[in-house]
Formats: structure tokens, sequence, C-alpha cells
């Protein structure tokens, strides 16, 4: 009897160890979001506690946290992560050694999905006499998060523009920027994100507030010709407490991006899982703005070179 209590306690400790050993060998995928209060960390995030993605045998995926667009484009260029949320805009301009004071090109970005457009939005208090980007000389301006998409399209709009050097920028996050509008710190604040946004929800409900007409400074000044991976669309009257006409604007294609060193089979199992009708369900649930993730829009915005994976998966979907 002892001999096979013996047997029984080995064959339970070599159970245990074999699982432990099979997680222990489970891939661990770094995922890179966004800064809090933005759309980027709710795409990590969702993606992450994705009950399929959670239960994969080989890899594990982990949601990290960035400044946004630009570090997650270096991040997944280097390897640092697997995965990030890029603007088709920085993979374009980053593949190209185009982006402002970085000549590096950035080759091992690749695209994997059109996740959702993401709008630029200049929030100012109403009556304030901002109606346009060039009456912004000499005020305190939320510029976005240093190394964020934010804060590069920020710079490339207002540059072009003109105003850039006559601003009192204040890089920083969206809550971070919607707390010192509140406080008055601010007299306006940028953000490249998908709407509605908490952090324009939250200075909504301490401000009376307005949204600028982006799109009317675009055309006039040229911009849509020297940038043309950007598209028009308008924040929807009654999106914001407050802001109760439709304000044009323009957009860049927020991609879900990987690096080329990634197993072709990873990225094909986490699109076959997010990309079904569960799937996409579930990145609704979290977010609204996800509605614009389907298979009929998965490749669009896409300009630049597409994983094996990914392309293994839309082919298969017919959209390649």
């Amino acid at each position: 009897m002892r001999f096979k209590a013996f047997m029984a306690l080995v064959a339970l400790f070599v159970c245990l160890s074999l699982a432990t050993d099979s997680h222990a060998r489970k891939e661990r995928i770094v995922f890179g979001g966004g800064p809090a209060g933005g759309t980027f960390q709710v795409v990590a995030n969702a993606i992450q506690v994705y009950k399929p993605i959670k239960d994969m045998a080989n890899f594990t995926v982990k949601a990290q946290s960035s400044a946004g667009s630009v570090e997650n484009l270096r991040k997944v260029n280097s390897g640092k992560s697997d995965f990030g949320v890029v603007y088709s805009g920085h993979v374009y301009l980053g593949r190209n050694g185009m982006l402002k004071k970085d000549n590096n090109k950035y080759e091992n970005v690749m695209a994997v999905a059109y996740l959702y457009g993401a709008p630029a939005q200049l929030v100012v208090r109403k009556g304030s006499g901002i109606k346009s980007v060039k009456d912004l000389e000499g005020k305190r301006v939320g510029v976005g998060n240093a190394g964020s998409g934010a804060f590069a399209n920020c710079e490339l709009f207002f540059s072009h523009m003109g105003v850039w050097d006559t601003v009192k920028r204040n890089p920083m996050g969206y809550n971070d920027a919607a707390s010192a509008f509140g406080n008055k710190q601010l007299d306006a604040f940028w953000l490249f994100t998908a709407f509605p946004s908490g952090a324009v929800i939250m200075a909504a409900q301490t401000n009376d507030i307005e949204l600028i007409d982006l799109d009317a400074d675009a055309q006039a000044s040229g911009f849509y010709d020297k940038y043309p991976y950007f598209a028009k669309l308008a924040v929807p009257a009654d999106t914001y407490r407050g802001v109760e006409k439709t304000t044009p604007s323009f957009q860049d294609s927020t991609l879900w991006v990987a690096n080329a060193n990634v197993a072709d089979d990873v990225v094909y199992k986490m699109l076959t899982a997010i990309y079904s009708d569960e799937g996409l369900a579930h990145m609704v649930g979290q977010k609204k703005t996800f509605k614009e993730m389907s298979l009929v829009t998965g490749t669009n915005g896409i300009v630049t070179p597409m994983h094996p994976g990914a392309i293994k998966f839309w082919q298969e979907k017919g959209m390649m």
C-alpha cells in the first residue's frame, strides 16, 4: 500500500511538473498600447483579456502601455514589442526614413489589420475666441505625450500651419490635459484618437467646450496635398455635451502592426480569434469605436507591406 501511495505521489508530481513546464514554455507576446485615456491602450487590453487569446496553447499576450504611435513603431521595429498600435502615416513615414528629425528606416514593422480611423480633435472653451489653429498663437496648448502619435501629428499639422513655435506647448496625455484644461491651466488641447474620447467627455463636464474645424485649415493650406494618407471626416453633432454642430476634421488610419520576426502562425491565430463574430463583438463591447473593425474593412488604410501571417488570413477571407 505504501508503495502504491508513493507511486501515486510520484505520478501526481510528474503531472504537475509537466503542466508547469507547459505553462512556462508559453511564449510571452508583448502588445504595445498607449497612454491612459487613449484608445490604443484599450485595443491592447481588449486583446489581452479575450478568452480565446488567453487560452492559446503556445503563447500569452501581455498588454503594455506606451507613449503611443511613434514609440510603438520604434519598439515593434526593435523587437521590444511584438505587436503594437501605430498610425498608418507613421508606418509609412518610418519605413521610408521620413519621420521628423529621424532618418532611420523602420522596415521591421509590418501591417496586420486596420482597426479604426483616428481623427484629430482640438478642444477649446466656448466663447474663447479661438476659431482656427492660427488663433492659438501665445495660447497654452496640450499637444499630447512626447513620443506619441498625437504629439507627432500635432507637431506636423501645427508646423504646417506655422504655429508650432508660437504656442505654449504642454506635452501630456489626454486625461492629464483634460484635467489641466478643467483647472484653467490650458486654453486648448489636442487629441488624435477615436471619438467619443473619455478625456473630452471629462473636459465637457467641467467646461462648456467647442471643437475647432480643422478641415478648413487643412484644405486652405494644402495639407492634404502634402500628406495624402490623411482623409477628411467629421465629428458628429452631440458626440460631446454642448457641441451641437458637426465639426469637420481629418483622420489617419489606426493599424495593428507586428514585428517581422513574429511567427506567421501567431499572427494568423490572433487574427482568426479577433476577427471572428465573437471576437469582433468582444472588441465592440470594450469600446464602441471598434464597430469599424470587420472583415470588409480589415485591409483598409494599409499602404505598407503586410506580415505573411496576415496575408494568409486576409487571402483566405478574400480581402487581398
